[in-house]
C-alpha cells in the first residue's frame, strides 16, 4: 500500500513537472526572439539615423563609404567633434586609396588631411600619435597622386612626430626614405631605408638605397646594392631599373663593354627604354661612331622628346 501511494504521488509529480518545464521552454524561446526581434530594431534605427554609433558600426564593417557620408551629415551640426572627424579623415584615406578615377582621389585625400588636421587640435593625447600617422600617410599618397614632391616634408614632419611619440608601422621607414630622398636629404634617407631592411628585406629597398647613393656620387656603395638586386630580382620593373642604374655608373667609369652589355640587355626587355638608348649613343660616340651615336638619340628622343641629355646630343 505505500509502494502504490510513492507510485501514485512520483506520477503526480511528473504530470505537474512537465508543463512547467514545457511553459519555461517557451517562455526562453519567446524571450530570445524577442531579444532577436529587438537587436534588429536596435540596428536598424543605428543605420537609418546618422550618429556616431552608426559611424562606429560602419567602421567596424569596413564601409569606409558608409562612414564618409554619414559623417558629411552629422559634421554640420557638429563641425569640431573630434571622434567625427577623425573616423572622417581615416575613412576618406581609404577611398582616397581604393579610388581609380584620380580626381576623386584627389578630392577624398583633400578631405583626409583637412579633418585630420582638425581631428589634431582637440585630440587626446593617446590618439594624437595615430592621427600624426595618418596625416604623414596622406601627406605621402597625396605625393603620389600629384606626382610632384610638394609634400614631402610634411610627411617626414608628421610621420617622424609619430616615431617620436612611439607609434610603430612598418611602412613609416620606407615613407621617411622615399620623403627624405625627394627633399634632396640623402643620408636621411639611406638611414630610413636601412631602418624598413631590418624589418623585411626587399629588392625595391635594396635599389631605392643604392639609388640615393648614386646621388650622393657614392657609385661604389651603389653597386654593392646593384648587384644584390639584379642576381635575384624577380620584378621586371625592378630588375630593369637596377640594371639601367648599374649601366650608367659603368658609363661614368668607362667600362664601356659592361655597359653596352647592360643596356642592351634592357632593351630586350624594354625597347622603348630612353635611358639604355642615350646610353648607347654615349658609348658609341666614345668609340668614334658618330653615326650610331646620333642615331641612337634620335631614338632617344622619339620616346623622350623632352630627354635634356639627348637634346644638347642632337643639337648642339
Amino acid at each position: 500500500m505505500v509502494v502504490g501511494e510513492k507510485q501514485g504521488s512520483i506520477v503526480r509529480k511528473k504530470s505537474i513537472l512537465i508543463p512547467v518545464l514545457f511553459a519555461i521552454i517557451v517562455a526562453v524561446v519567446l524571450l530570445s526572439v524577442a531579444s532577436v526581434l529587438i537587436y534588429r530594431k536596435i540596428n536598424k534605427t543605428i543605420r537609418e539615423n546618422p550618429s556616431i554609433t552608426k559611424i562606429q558600426l560602419l567602421w567596424e564593417q569596413q564601409d569606409y563609404l558608409g562612414v564618409f557620408d554619414t559623417s558629411s551629415i552629422l559634421i554640420e551640426d557638429k563641425p569640431l567633434n573630434n571622434t567625427i572627424l577623425t573616423y572622417r579623415g581615416y575613412a576618406a584615406y581609404n577611398l582616397a586609396k581604393a579610388e581609380t578615377d584620380a580626381s576623386l582621389a584627389q578630392k577624398y585625400i583633400n578631405e583626409s588631411i583637412r579633418s585630420l588636421r582638425i581631428a589634431l587640435m582637440s585630440a587626446r593625447e593617446k590618439t594624437i600619435p595615430q592621427i600624426k600617422y595618418m596625416l604623414g600617410n596622406a601627406y605621402f599618397y597625396k605625393n603620389e597622386i600629384c606626382s610632384y614632391y610638394y609634400y614631402a616634408d610634411l610627411v617626414v614632419k608628421y610621420l617622424e612626430e609619430a616615431k617620436a611619440m612611439g607609434y610603430k608601422a612598418d611602412d613609416i621607414p620606407i615613407h621617411l626614405g622615399i620623403s627624405y630622398g625627394q627633399l634632396g636629404l640623402t643620408y636621411e634617407s639611406i638611414s630610413r631605408f636601412s631602418e624598413a631592411l631590418l624589418i623585411r628585406e626587399s629588392d625595391s629597398l635594396l635599389l631605392s638605397i643604392a639609388e640615393q647613393y648614386y646621388k650622393q656620387g657614392q657609385n661604389a656603395a651603389a653597386k654593392q646594392y646593384l648587384y644584390q638586386v639584379n642576381s635575384r630580382a624577380q620584378d621586371d620593373n625592378v630588375l630593369l631599373r637596377s640594371q639601367t642604374l648599374l649601366a650608367k655608373i659603368y658609363l661614368e667609369e668607362e667600362n664601356y663593354d659592361e655597359a653596352k652589355e647592360l643596356f642592351d640587355a634592357v632593351l630586350e626587355k624594354n625597347e622603348n627604354s630612353p635611358d639604355a638608348h642615350y646610353g648607347l649613343g654615349v658609348i658609341f660616340e666614345k668609340k668614334g661612331d658618330m653615326v650610331k651615336a646620333r642615331a641612337e638619340w634620335r631614338k632617344t628622343l622619339k620616346i623622350d622628346s623632352t630627354y635634356e641629355a639627348a637634346l644638347k646630343k642632337v643639337y648642339r
